[in-house]
């Protein structure tokens, strides 16, 4: 079929049966390798956002060019993950497709899931007190660290059910991107598949449950060292106000509107269209 959608791309069927083999390796992967690879995912979104912020701190950008620029270079972050190999806790929610076909367990499904969140978790977190350490907040006269801060801030006061759907729709492009990814049989390829649903997410300040577990703890570390103003607070609880519902909402976007829906489109039974 691949011959039908140009060049030799993998058809859509194609791409659900690689998704889920995929997905079956990744939930029987040893807890070691898929720590360090969590860690090592998480590191690289925080790398994508760094970038990002860059774009942001130049004020001579008008907000639309700002944020599709930032976009752009964010993509980097899931480059990362998909070329080099990561595990990334946003992209595996499409580990749901492997699930709803009875290939891995509710328990193996759910592993992969915590650990993997975790390890992104201390990447990212990681990431931010490397970067904190090296002084980098301070370049631009100081406008990286104010504009890590004031992002930051606008996610901690985001009410939750706008966190979470925002998280919803951010998932559903990052699943989508990595689905594409899925499709492409060389780096080019699969560069061209995550650049444009990424910068679409990123360009439309959807919430991506990964990367601000590398911009908030950043802003916390900056304000603790007093380079950003004292006041509003970024607290440990305001942290958890936003990935909580963010992770929920990147749960559904991602194992819901794109694994479980085209698992009933390709992969339920055997006599899909």
């Amino acid at each position: 079929m691949s011959e039908i959608f140009g060049f030799d791309a993998y058809a859509p069927r194609e791409i659900a049966q690689r998704v889920e083999t995929v997905g079956v390796a990744k939930a029987r992967l040893a807890l070691l390798p898929l720590a360090l690879l969590g860690v090592l995912a998480g590191a690289f979104i925080g790398l994508g956002a760094l970038g990002f912020v860059i774009v942001k701190s130049d004020a001579a950008l008008g907000y639309a060019a700002g944020q599709w620029l930032g976009g752009l270079v964010f993509s980097l972050g899931l480059l990362l993950v998909v070329v080099a190999g990561a595990e990334l806790f946003t992209g595996n929610n499409l580990l749901a497709m492997a699930w709803a076909d009875g290939k891995i367990s509710s328990r193996e499904l759910l592993r992969n899931w915590v650990v993997v969140c975790l390890a992104n978790l201390v990447g990212a977190a990681g990431l931010a007190l490397l970067v904190f350490l090296s002084g980098h907040a301070e370049l631009n006269d100081g406008a990286i660290g104010q504009t890590v801060f004031k992002i930051a801030l606008a996610k901690q006061g985001l009410p939750w059910q706008e966190a979470f759907f925002r998280g919803v729709l951010c998932n559903l492009l990052v699943c989508m991107a990595v689905w594409m990814a899925m499709a492409g049989r060389s780096v080019i390829d699969k560069a061209v598949a995550i650049v444009f649903p990424v910068s679409a997410f990123v360009a439309a300040g959807f919430e991506h449950s990964i990367a601000n577990m590398y911009l908030m703890p950043l802003a916390w570390l900056l304000q603790q060292s007093g380079a950003v103003p004292s006041t509003p607070v970024i607290s440990g609880a305001g942290m958890l106000g936003n990935w909580l519902p963010v992770i929920a909402g990147n749960l559904l976007g991602g194992s819901v509107l794109v694994a479980l829906t085209y698992h009933v489109i390709y992969r339920r039974g055997s006599a899909a269209p």
